[in-house]
């Protein structure tokens, strides 16, 4: 009987200790997943804003060389 019931334990730590890193290594990949997309969307967005600064930068530009004229 307790030759059996070691293999049954040890088979069952085994399996769950596999079941672990498993799971881990799916939560490190939907972690990965998600962090690269929320830094492709930050990134459009400084794209988008620093397009927005320097259009705004060139009318202030305009305006203030027509009123020096």
């Amino acid at each position: 009987m307790g030759f059996l019931l070691r293999v049954r334990l040890a088979s069952f730590f085994a399996g769950a200790a596999t079941a672990s890193f498993l799971g881990l290594y799916l939560l490190y990949k939907d972690y990965k997943v998600a962090h690269d997309s929320i830094s492709r969307q930050m990134k459009g967005l400084h794209k988008s804003l620093d397009g927005r600064i320097s259009a705004s930068e060139k009318l202030k530009e305009i305006k203030a060389s027509d009123t020096q004229v």
